[in-house]
């Protein structure tokens, strides 16, 4: 996603000879990530935003998290030394896709598929739906335009003048370098497969704990890639759930990722003209959820033994998230206190024992965003004789194109062979962790507990929000009866 803002960028820099007479709107947000910034024009400036204007999740901002292998010795992308995810390259996550999906990864677009029913076992009528929010990601080299397409037309994102006109030509003109990145990674993005083993080993574990509100049923809602946000709804309230529950797979909030999937929950309602069958609320952070602290804990720690032992206590540990143009931070957008705190948690679970820094990746075009970045800071650890770095994806929680490309191909690889890293290391993504789906469905199970609609923090707005819509899908949620 970074690299598709990137790219866009270079488009705008060819335009700044473009002219135009309106009137540049504030920057939007975008997956992973958040961004705007300014050319020489009005124009330009607008293209720019939104063009860069994206943030994090993929990642944390924008896409939303990476397989391991099962072959004998070092699992792909883990071997010793610099080039240490050249076989994470092939990515094993693909071969557990159907064949179906591996066949349809193509150099050219392919048509639009009709959403398919996301079916699950079960023979009871479900109860209660729990909606796993993300950006999604193209799970084939096919579906790379269309999902471009949809992020740059996304005013909850970016506001460009002329948007319609301009996001087909910004989508076109980028989706060969961004195909070309998925290639590299497999062919497509995984995040879809592991959201869907997250989700089953959560409904499973809930209909045990809550059985008065079995049977649970996960449903798949992502913004720019199918199942869509708004399909998701619609399967929602044909199955006749009596209650919904939002669920953010951004562990921290942001306005550009789980504002924004909220956002298209009330614009559903809003646009059909229709009052939900079913009762929302919804669980909008976590960020330090003691068994999503257990987890990032755990896979810190089995990396750091495959350092060379003499090595190991002066690893230093860079915790690594989308960041975000400084104009959304200082809107009051609780992102970055919300990532530090994950970040300290885990720290206070690992018993300080390594050295540390909170680092932020993916940042785009001339605008301040948050720092330092995290190539910036390996580079400036080799210069300083820290050579030996383990990078942790803090924001993510399953693997998408900012960890198998961003983090694995062009910091573990090139830029490291570059600076001279005696050892970088990746450590794994929560994916398809156990613990980690215990962890969802205990902050579903104490949500359904609590009988709250929201978090606190749900309830107040950023002090210099400029996005309308944000106050109302607050007051949608908030005025719920449960």
């Amino acid at each position: 996603m970074a690299a598709a803002l990137r790219s866009a960028g270079a488009l705008l820099r060819d335009r700044r000879k473009w002219r135009c007479h309106g009137r540049r709107r504030g920057p939007g947000l975008c997956d992973g990530g958040t961004a705007g910034a300014r050319a020489e024009s009005p124009l330009a400036r607008g293209l720019w935003g939104a063009a860069v204007g994206c943030a994090g999740s993929c990642a944390r901002r924008g896409e939303g998290r990476r397989g391991r292998g099962t072959g004998k010795g070092p699992s792909p992308g883990r071997g010793e030394g610099v080039v240490q995810s050249s076989s994470r390259a092939r990515q094993p996550w693909r071969c557990q896709l159907n064949m179906a999906t591996a066949a349809a990864a193509t150099e050219t677009a392919q048509p639009a598929r009709s959403p398919q029913p996301q079916v699950q076992p079960g023979k009871r009528k479900p109860k209660t739906g729990i909606l796993m929010l993300n950006m999604g990601g193209p799970e084939t080299l096919g579906e790379v335009h269309d999902f471009l397409l949809r992020l740059f037309l996304d005013r909850d994102l970016m506001t460009l003048p002329i948007q319609n006109k301009l996001a087909p030509i910004i989508a076109k003109r980028r989706t060969p370098k961004i195909q070309e990145q998925y290639r590299r990674i497999g062919g497509g993005s995984p995040i879809k497969m592991w959201t869907s083993k997250q989700g089953e080993g959560m409904v499973k574990l809930l209909d045990e704990l809550s059985p008065h509100t079995a049977p649970h049923k996960y449903y798949i809602g992502f913004r720019y890639v199918h199942p869509l946000t708004e399909e998701a709804i619609e399967e929602m309230e044909r199955d006749g759930l009596e209650r919904a529950i939002a669920f953010t797979q951004y562990p921290q909030y942001s306005c550009s990722t789980t504002g924004s999937s909220l956002n298209a929950i009330y614009r559903y309602y809003n646009e059909v003209g229709k009052k939900p069958t079913m009762k929302w609320s919804t669980i909008d952070r976590w960020p330090t959820h003691p068994l999503l602290i257990q987890c990032f804990a755990d896979h810190i720690l089995k990396e750091l033994d495959r350092f060379p032992l003499e090595k190991r206590s002066e690893v230093v540990i860079l915790f690594s998230a989308h960041s975000l143009p400084m104009s959304v931070v200082n809107r009051g957008d609780p992102y970055p206190q919300e990532v530090g705190a994950t970040v300290q948690r885990v720290m206070d679970k690992l018993g300080y024992s390594n050295p540390y820094r909170l680092v932020w990746q993916s940042k785009v075009g001339p605008m301040r965003w948050l720092g330092p970045q995290t190539d910036e800071t390996i580079k400036g650890l080799c210069e300083r004789g820290r050579k030996n770095i383990l990078l942790v994806p803090i924001a993510f929680t399953s693997d998408h194109i900012e960890t198998l490309y961003e983090l694995d191909i062009e910091y573990s690889q090139v830029l490291a062979k570059e600076c001279g890293v005696e050892n970088i290391r990746r450590a794994e993504s929560l994916n398809g962790n156990p613990l980690f789906s215990k962890a969802l469905a205990d902050l579903v199970h104490s949500h359904i507990q609590s009988n709250e609609l929201c978090s606190k923090q749900l309830t107040l707005s950023c002090p210099l929000c400029i996005n309308p819509v944000c106050r109302q899908t607050k007051s949608f949620f908030t005025s719920q009866q449960l």
